[in-house]
């Protein structure tokens, strides 16, 4: 089942880029730019990796991302993910970043953007993955920063394909940020939000309706609420879910109790994505491995998630349709 999954053409919506900070980059990022961290080894660091709810779970990766200092950083993460994202078997991807959390350290925005588009063209040639920049903000600041971040962000709207909504859910609605999105939306800009992770199923409705959210960042709350299912399932909004993140962060306390198979079978278009891999124990591949192995996920099941995956993105159609087809052929010789 595993040769057969990693084999499968698929799509990843939801990677954090500065989540897939394996600690052996880390440390090596570290020494180069002389940046001191607290952690004397690669099993101290990963020994630290045992979170108790995303709060956790955030502090050390916001510590994390001080080692990330020069474009040649940022190329060298992004670079090193689809690596490990080709081995899976994404044909593309749409990756999250986090600008705010470096230009406050003082990284130029330059930096940042440059740098991660440089890694996504060392992957479309080295790798033949295709793939878009989503720029996040982060909720627990305010939508003051978020809007300067956003205008700074403007001159390098060629490099970015939409912007997004992260970081810690609980207390930081989506109505929050209504004015940025807004503003987004005018620049051509697409729109993501996380919602109904830690946050209750009315942040996923205040997603779509104040922030017009065309994608929704796990979302698996919204099994507790029968109206918001039955809308999500009309409307096809795709759900980008992270299982092994999922359970890490004690939204489930298993993979057995995780929505994903109740979702699948209320009709949603759900996709398995990674989250932040360095930190939750396993790549796009492994949350598929482990979800199938919890749910009894059948193969059909298996190939609906991943053509989910391709129609879900924000691909031209015709490429859409391309990428299927190569899944279809792929499931029906295998």
């Amino acid at each position: 089942m595993r040769t057969f999954i990693c084999g499968m053409p698929k799509a990843e919506l939801h990677v954090h880029l500065e989540g897939t900070l394996e600690p052996e980059l880390a440390l090596a990022l570290a020494e180069r730019n002389r940046v001191r961290l607290r952690f004397a080894s690669v099993e101290d660091l990963r020994a630290a990796y045992r979170f108790s709810d995303l709060q956790s779970f955030l502090d050390l990766y916001y510590e994390m991302c001080a080692t990330l200092v020069t474009g040649q950083d940022f190329a060298d993460l992004t670079s090193s993910y689809l690596g490990r994202a080709a081995a899976d078997g994404v044909r593309h991807a749409e990756v999250f970043f986090d600008p705010q959390s470096h230009v406050s350290r003082g990284v130029p925005l330059a930096t940042v953007i440059e740098g991660i588009h440089q890694g996504l063209e060392r992957g479309r040639r080295e790798h033949g993955i295709s793939s878009l920049a989503i720029l996040c903000f982060l909720r627990h600041l305010s939508e003051q920063d978020a809007v300067s971040t956003l205008e700074r962000a403007l001159p390098f709207k060629g490099r970015i394909a939409g912007v997004g909504l992260d970081s810690a859910e609980a207390g930081n609605p989506p109505s929050k940020f209504a004015r940025v999105f807004e503003r987004a939306r005018r620049e051509g800009l697409r729109v993501v939000a996380h919602a109904g992770e830690e946050g209750p199923p009315e942040y996923v409705r205040q997603a779509l309706d104040l922030l017009g959210a065309e994608r929704i960042d796990h979302g698996v709350r919204a099994i507790e609420d029968p109206e918001l299912l039955a809308r999500l399932a009309r409307e096809q909004v795709p759900l980008t879910v992270c299982p092994l993140s999922n359970v890490r962060l004690r939204v489930f306390p298993t993979m057995q109790e995780h929505a994903l198979k109740r979702l699948l079978d209320a009709g949603l278009l759900v996709t398995i994505n990674s989250d932040d891999p360095a930190y939750f124990g396993g790549y796009v591949a492994d949350n598929y491995v482990a979800a199938q192995a919890a749910l009894g996920l059948t193969r059909g099941e298996l190939h609906r998630l991943a053509a989910g995956s391709f129609r879900a993105s924000f691909l031209p159609d015709e490429r859409k349709r391309e990428l299927v087809d190569e899944l279809d052929r792929y499931v029906a010789t295998h």
